[in-house]
């Protein structure tokens, strides 16, 4: 009997809240607590995973018996109702021609049969009144899960071989029916399915060609010159067009790297999580929050974001310029630079060797030089290939995407060029990298990836160029005042502070120009939603554009900067730009793009638990946070002693904890979802081989298999 593995789904997410009950208590219980519900979810994925086997093993034993029945005709006249019509067609073609030549066909047979049971226990009891004691079983237990998790996928992949074996098997025996069968009867039948197969209706047969009319008013808004809706079903992997394969390679290298950094830069941001509930956790220096934090930050930006973004650059600008890459070469040189810089930066961070401090500016110049080399070797790659473009216009995306270059490059100069940096000019200078790095460099060149991918995924064009190009232009013009907006009721001068307040209201324009563009483009395919696995990811993306860019807006007021400002909801916030939408778009582009590339398609059910742990992660870590630090603003305005703030942000800080696991563990579905489009993992179609077979196309695959 099958366990659903849905049962453990639902008792995780009963278990979760849960780990909330020491709210109100202190800090010790509320870690106890936390480290019990995170063992307790650890223990039911293992469970779910060794379920998942014994199903699995129990279906493979059931087929293995079912196979090796004596009453095989029964069983493969079943299958004979299952083929499609080519396959049809395929078989009587092939009986016809063997009574023409009345020639026997010889059938091997093989069958190789291995068996494997496993089982696998995990038992844990631990004292979790100290730091120190949660993180020892916490070190512990990864390399004994790591070794249970490889144990796991071993057995799937036996299992799996195992199958695939059976099902080899049991097509050589399908095969050997399907010569052998001298039933006419049940060919004639074949020839009736056949012919209703192939049955279409004509497109006006249940409509007729009379144009609707409407003489008194039942019927409003008819559109003689309406399209047809284009009908996707949930979409397979689209017939991959001629791209080059270096270009292709280069493509799949920059989002794998990508992925790396994703996941280790997240694995930091998770463990900094965890210590805000056991802040004395470890005594290790190069493992403390100062240092860990701008690991975490610039990881994902430089690593995951920055590799993502331009690997899908790589592929659209020669896409829409109509051209081929300008030089395969420089974008391998920018792929090493980048790298380069994030490994440096991450260990000289943990070393303690920094930039002094300066938010997302962490790198020491000789770190961030690479970087900023990468960029002008990509500029220039992007810039020549448009110029060859064989199309008139330039399209938007690369407008966009070229535009976040350049800026990012001037960006660059203009925090580490030592000519400004003093006093309050250092200020002024932090607050502009820090704004134009988030605005005018992810949220610019990821725009520029929507305005390609969203279209094609959705199979018609952008709904208003005009909107774009006045989003593109209202974001240069707003954007680059705001960054002063961090620094209200500081020394900067008022005129300056009060510049970036009305920049900020003026990113209203954009924003709502930019979301109204992608919103109107879903006008008449909203049905595609449900029958696509990328487009959720781009409408949450939508969503979170909109509401997140206007939560930065409501932030640059004064009382609202006073309030909120210094706590927890900038990191929130920061969370829901950075994370709902330049993630969620970047996930939906690579989702979009790598089928086309590798030919192969990732699970539609880890692509959806990808999604919605990704989502309900997001909100469990934001929406706490933000409401919490509403009320620590409160208290400092009241002037509530700070420790009192930090000791009433404990179980906020708790769910916070709680949301980002569960964004870490959409990171590792990711990861996977990555693995199974680029590794070849065919499944077996019994009947399509077994008519191979009878045509000899796939006889010396069975032996090589």
């Amino acid at each position: 009997m099958k366990i659903p593995i849905k049962l453990l789904l639902v008792a995780i997410a009963l278990a979760l809240p849960s780990l909330c009950i020491a709210s109100e208590s202190n800090n010790t219980s509320i870690v106890q607590v936390s480290i019990m519900g995170c063992l307790l979810i650890a223990i039911l994925i293992i469970l779910m995973a060794v379920i998942h086997i014994k199903n699995k093993a129990e279906t493979v034993s059931k087929q293995a018996d079912n196979n090796n029945k004596s009453e095989n005709k029964d069983r493969f006249k079943k299958r004979l109702n299952n083929f499609n019509s080519e396959q049809i067609e395929s078989y009587l073609s092939y009986k016809q021609s063997k009574e023409r030549s009345k020639k026997i066909l010889g059938v091997v047979i093989f069958l190789a049969i291995t068996s494997q049971k496993a089982y696998s226990q995990t038992t844990d009891s631990s004292l979790l009144n100290n730091g120190g004691i949660i993180i020892t079983i916490a070190l512990i237990l990864i390399p004994i899960l790591a070794g249970l998790a490889i144990l796991i996928i071993k057995l799937v992949n036996a299992l799996d071989k195992y199958k695939r074996k059976q099902d080899i098997s049991e097509a050589v025996r399908f095969s050997g029916f399907l010569e052998d069968n001298n039933d006419h009867n049940l060919e004639q039948e074949l020839i009736k399915r056949k012919k209703a197969l192939n049955f279409r209706i004509s497109e006006n047969q249940l409509s007729g060609n009379i144009p609707a009319e409407d003489s008194i008013g039942l019927l409003s808004d008819i559109d003689h010159e309406a399209p047809l809706p284009l009908v996707a079903a949930k979409k397979k992997a689209l017939q991959r067009h001629k791209i080059d394969p270096a270009l292709s390679n280069l493509i799949i290298w920059y989002i794998v790297a990508a992925a790396f950094w994703l996941l280790f830069g997240t694995t930091v941001g998770e463990y900094l999580g965890i210590k805000f509930m056991a802040p004395e956790a470890d005594n290790i220096s190069w493992l403390s929050f100062g240092r860990l934090r701008p690991v975490h930050t610039n990881a994902v930006f430089w690593g995951w974001a920055s590799l993502s973004m331009l690997g899908l650059g790589h592929y659209i600008v020669p896409r829409v310029s109509n051209v081929p890459i300008h030089s395969i070469k420089l974008g391998w040189w920018a792929f090493a630079l980048i790298n380069i810089t994030v490994v440096l930066g991450s260990l000289s961070l943990m070393a303690g060797i920094n930039n002094g401090g300066g938010e997302y500016r962490e790198y020491i110049w000789p770190i961030m030089l690479p970087f900023a080399i990468a960029l002008v070797l990509t500029v220039i790659n992007f810039i020549k290939t448009v110029a060859q473009r064989t199309t008139k216009e330039i399209y938007i995306s690369n407008w966009y995407m070229v535009a976040a270059i350049l800026f990012t490059i001037v960006i660059t100069l203009v925090a580490y060029l030592p000519f400004w940096q003093r006093g309050l000019g250092e200020t002024i200078v932090q607050g502009y990298y820090m704004h134009q790095g988030v605005g005018m460099w992810f949220m610019l060149f990821t725009l520029g990836v929507v305005y390609y991918f969203l279209p094609q995924q959705l199979n018609k064009p952008i709904y208003s160029y005009s909107l774009g190009i006045l989003a593109f232009w209202a974001q240069i013009i707003f954007y680059t005042l705001i960054g002063t907006h961090h620094f209200i009721f500081s020394s900067i001068p008022w005129w300056l502070q009060t510049t970036a307040i009305i920049g900020s209201m003026g990113m209203v324009i954009p924003v709502a120009a930019g979301t109204a563009n992608f919103l109107l483009t879903f006008k008449g395919a909203w049905y595609k939603i449900g029958q696509s696995y990328t487009l959720p990811f781009f409408l949450v993306g939508i969503i979170f554009y909109f509401t997140g860019s206007l939560q930065g807006t409501a932030e640059a007021f004064r009382y609202t900067n006073l309030l909120w400002h210094f706590t927890d909801f900038t990191v929130a916030h920061s969370h829901l730009t950075m994370y709902g939408i330049i993630s969620f778009f970047l996930w939906a582009a690579i989702y979009a793009l790598f089928p086309r590339l590798t030919g192969k398609e990732a699970p539609h059910l880890t692509v959806g638990i990808h999604f919605w742990l990704a989502l309900i992660g997001l909100l469990i870590y934001t929406v706490p946070l933000m409401y919490g630090s509403t009320l620590k603003g409160l208290l400092w305005m009241e002037g509530k002693p700070f420790i009192e703030s930090v000791v009433f942000m404990a179980p906020y800080w708790l769910w916070r904890a709680i949301g980002g696991s569960l964004m870490w563990l959409s990171h590792l579905f990711f990861v996977y979802n990555l693995y199974k489009m680029l590794v070849d993992h065919k499944s077996i179609d019994i009947n399509e081989m077994a008519i191979n077979r009878l045509n000899k196309t796939d006889r010396k695959e069975d032996y090589n298999n």
